[in-house]
């Protein structure tokens, strides 16, 4: 018998080290090749790592939680001196392989970036500032106070009382603590004509001061949980944004009294393809758009201080998932139609909630939507997903009474709230970029015909 050390392989470029997120084994396990060992998260991306040889686990690297640097050892098997020697073997190829596809990617991306640059140097925008006011949300909620009395000196139980309430005999002051207790009157027993403080005491008493208020919700245990996985990922990545970028967000409203109409005429008639939600034209009219607004599809480089303008739009595609959220990117959006998107926006969710994603699927994006759809609220103040510079969130859609042409009408309106890095786009832009967005989503017929 030999040990065979499993080294965490390099599952992705510039990736440094890998969370363990779930353990399919641990030690004593007997496993099979090929057999599923843990589960290890990455930039969003859950990766499988099986077992390169059949033996016994000895060892294992760390807890659920735990970071597991590239290249250091993951499990420790017992296993035939052959299966060792193979399991070696195959792990220098492979490693080879890696290093010569990263080479040639490194080209690529150089040339790439170096005719980009040239592409830049034509384009020089005005500084055009003028940033609008943000819409302000807030309001105070009413409280409800609870009153304590003085303890009677009795604590004798009363006499059964009457089953309600309703006929007993009691002032308004006592009748509003009784409600702000929780106590029901007719529960409480007096010695007099009427129900006095001293008798809520009294009951209060009795009860031990503990009165369940009615229709109250049954209190859960409290509980700490380890942040891991998904959501630590989430919460790392929410925090470095709002710490590296200088938020701003303009909202604007749409009418999409017309652009409904036609959605709906488009699903009666769709045949095999998915149904139509607001998303796949939303996305047409932001791809349809942003040419003339570049410094919108762009990614922002802190440390290099260089902004990448995409002449591809790559959409973010904000999904929830059991674990929380995650961002599945549509390729080239721009060259799809609406039945198109329909189709790719349904397939990556699918495979995002189902862990299926792949990392391509899951990286890359230059722009991201989010929508929470029917709930989708008034106004939102998205986080930009960062190095991306905009983001953009869709809020529901609601009938409201509309002047138009000086009469009153029932329209279906939706606001757009959209975020942007400050560094990089100026308030002017932002607005602009939502003017020309909205002629086309209020047009429905030059959205799909462009």
């Amino acid at each position: 018998m030999a040990r065979y050390e499993f080294k965490l392989p390099d599952i992705g470029e510039g990736i440094a080290e890998a969370e363990i997120v779930q353990w399919h084994v641990k030690v004593g396990d007997t496993v099979e090749e090929d057999q599923q060992l843990a589960d290890m998260m990455t930039d969003k991306a859950t990766v499988e790592m099986e077992s390169p040889v059949a033996g016994k686990v000895v060892e294992v690297a760390g807890e659920v939680g735990d970071q597991i640097a590239i290249g250091s050892v993951l499990v420790v098997f017992e296993t035939s001196a052959e299966a060792a020697e193979a399991a070696a073997e195959t792990e220098e190829t492979v490693a080879s392989a890696d290093v010569e596809d990263r080479r040639s990617d490194d080209r690529r991306a150089g040339e790439d970036r170096r005719a980009e640059d040239r592409g830049e140097a034509d384009r020089r925008q005005g500084d055009r500032r003028a940033e609008p006011p943000l819409p302000q949300a807030g309001g105070d909620e009413p409280r409800s106070g609870e009153r304590g009395g003085a303890v009677a000196s009795t604590t004798s139980p009363p006499p059964a009382p009457p089953a309600s309430g309703r006929g007993v005999l009691a002032s308004p002051a006592v009748r509003q603590r009784a409600r702000d207790l929780g106590i029901d009157l007719g529960q409480v027993q007096t010695t007099c004509d009427r129900i006095r403080h001293a008798d809520l005491d009294s009951y209060l008493l009795y009860k031990g001061g503990a009165v369940p208020r009615p229709g109250a919700a049954a209190r859960r245990q409290d509980e700490q949980i380890k942040v891991v996985g998904l959501r630590r990922k989430i919460a790392e990545n929410m925090q470095a944004a709002k710490r590296h970028i200088p938020h701003f967000t303009y909202v604007d409203e749409v009418d999409v009294t017309a652009l409904e109409q036609t959605r709906a005429m488009m699903n009666a008639d769709r045949g095999s393809n998915p149904k139509l939600t607001l998303l796949p034209f939303l996305i047409t009219g932001m791809c349809r758009t942003l040419p003339d607004f570049p410094m919108l599809n762009a990614r922002y480089d802190d440390e290099a201080n260089v902004i990448h303008r995409s002449g591809a739009v790559h959409m973010g595609m904000a999904t929830q998932t059991d674990n929380g959220l995650s961002v599945a990117v549509i390729r080239d959006a721009q060259d799809r139609s609406v039945w198109d998107l329909a189709k790719e926006i349904a397939r990556l969710a699918e495979a995002t909630r189902a862990g299926k994603a792949s990392r391509e699927e899951l990286s890359g994006s230059t722009i991201t939507i989010s929508s929470l759809g029917p709930m989708g609220g008034l106004v939102s103040t998205p986080v930009i997903n960062r190095p991306e510079v905009a983001i953009i969130a869709v809020n529901k859609v609601k009938e409201m009474p509309v002047v138009v042409d000086g009469d009153l009408e029932i329209r279906k309106m939706m606001n757009l709230s959209l975020s942007c890095d400050h560094r990089v786009v100026d308030g002017w832009d932002a607005a602009s970029f939502i003017q020309e967005l909205r002629k086309l989503l209020e047009n429905p017929l030059r959205l799909l015909s462009l």
